[in-house]
């Protein structure tokens, strides 16, 4: 699969967005709300349809708790040259989210979790002062959830866009752009 410059073997039991068409607008509003970024944390990244994107401007550290989709991500990287480092990791950040600290290097956050959303992750990006966080979501229960985290922690919510890739059914994919307001 292509994913911006680079080729992606997908593993078994990949996950990949409903339609081409879906993940390309997906990747196109996730890259524009990061073009000034050069650092960018991707989060619950799967096979890296934006880490991949986004390495061709910034430096990303990518990180699922899929490690076949890890090694697809990591190989893709590694076989594309003109990217900037990507650093893949396996990691559950429903267990062991980004902390604060953690997170004070990057200029933004993308995080695109599965169904659940993403509650404690949602917690540590409240508590941290990264500037941009873009939130991607299938949910509309759990991004409304998160999206109240974030806002409480003080994040402004600047936009959101539906993205209707599930046609003739109710479902609508959405990203979502927070900006800092004030530092903790």
């Amino acid at each position: 699969m292509k994913t911006g410059r680079a080729y992606v073997t997908l593993p078994p039991g990949a996950f990949l967005q409903a339609t081409a068409a879906g993940e390309a607008t997906l990747a196109h509003l996730v890259e524009a709300w990061c073009k000034k970024a050069k650092t960018v944390a991707d989060l619950f990244c799967g096979v890296g349809p934006f880490a991949l994107r986004l390495a061709e401007r910034a430096r990303i550290t990518a990180l699922d708790d899929d490690a076949d989709a890890i090694a697809a991500l990591q190989a893709a990287a590694a076989a594309t040259q003109g990217l900037k480092p990507i650093e893949a990791q396996k990691r559950d950040l429903f267990r062991s989210p980004l902390v604060p600290v953690e997170l004070r290097h990057f200029d933004a956050v993308v995080f695109d979790p599965p169904r659940q959303g993403a509650e404690v992750q949602a917690r540590a990006l409240a508590a941290s002062a990264v500037p941009t966080v873009i939130a991607v979501s299938c949910n509309p229960a759990t991004f409304a959830r998160d999206a109240r985290i974030l806002v409480d922690g003080g994040y402004r919510l600047v936009r959101v866009t539906p993205v209707d890739q599930f046609r003739y059914s109710a479902h609508v994919e959405l990203v979502a752009l927070f900006q800092r307001t004030q530092y903790g």
